[in-house]
């Protein structure tokens, strides 16, 4: 089994057994017939994956990574905050008439600020620095910004990413204030690992450990059964993550750069309904 599976499957049986309903609350979440989206939660999880030993997706179900690695992309290299320029439709309930989602996620990232050296955004600060002064302790991003929250289709649920450059390693931590275990966290996973291949080869570092830290771990009301079902499923070996060596530019990459050869995974074929 892959250590993504371990994880997950530990996780899940962590908040199954042992979380804290909600159905006493007033909950903001609803499901598509208007009905109140209920979750059990764990508080404060923390999971660390190496990179160098194996990439984090799923084989207890399939992940479907080269999506994700898509929105990777336009979050991260488009900077974009329009559905329009994205392949999936996940976004598509949060976006207006013109498929804008507001000032958020690519939004933020796009957006420029003075430092002594020059104007950059906060992806290019991030370049810059591990390229500059990979010692910083200050190598971080953020997409929660409290004056534009009010225009924001979304609030960013991972809204944070801290770097650390050790020896020619290069770790990060991705903070996310909520996590729908059942939709999202191996997506989610998948995403932030491939960019920390993004940020290391545009930098001459190697891939080290991602710490993903989730303040909200929950499982929706109507996954419970699904979740179930899921972790039963068999497993299989992690497949290693190839990336085209040609590429190094951190704006060349594209979802055709990156490669799980002998990927292996459990269909689920069961329709998983989604809380907006």
């Amino acid at each position: 089994m892959s250590r993504a599976d371990e994880i997950f499957i530990r996780n899940c049986r962590d908040i199954l057994e042992n979380g804290v309903w909600d159905t006493d609350l007033d909950v903001r979440p609803r499901w598509e017939d208007g009905s109140s989206a209920h979750t059990v939660k764990l508080f404060g999880v923390v999971n660390r994956y190496d990179l160098a030993s194996e990439f984090p997706i799923l084989t207890i179900r399939r992940t479907y990574w080269k999506s994700a690695v898509d929105e990777l992309l336009w979050i991260w290299q488009k900077k974009s905050n329009n559905v329009h320029e994205l392949r999936s439709r996940v976004w598509d309930a949060w976006a207006d008439a013109d498929g804008s989602i507001g000032k958020a996620y690519g939004y933020q990232l796009g957006v420029k600020y003075r430092f002594p050296e020059g104007e950059f955004d906060q992806v290019d600060r991030v370049l810059y620095d591990l390229r500059h002064n990979p010692a910083s302790r200050r190598i971080l991003t953020s997409l929660y910004n409290f004056a534009d929250l009010n225009e924001m289709a979304l609030y960013p649920c991972a809204y944070s990413m801290t770097f650390n450059v050790s020896g020619n390693r290069l770790n990060a931590i991705l903070n996310q204030r909520s996590q729908d275990m059942l939709t999202a966290n191996n997506w989610n996973v998948c995403q932030y690992a491939v960019l920390v291949h993004m940020f290391a080869r545009a930098s001459g570092l190697v891939p080290g450990e991602l710490v993903h830290v989730i303040a909200d771990a929950h499982i929706y009301d109507r996954h419970v059964p699904l979740v179930e079902k899921i972790l039963a499923n068999p497993l299989y070996p992690a497949p290693q993550l190839q990336v085209d060596p040609d590429v190094s530019d951190f704006y060349a990459f594209t979802r055709d750069s990156f490669s799980l050869p002998g990927y292996q995974y459990t269909d689920f074929a069961e329709k998983i309904p989604v809380a907006v």
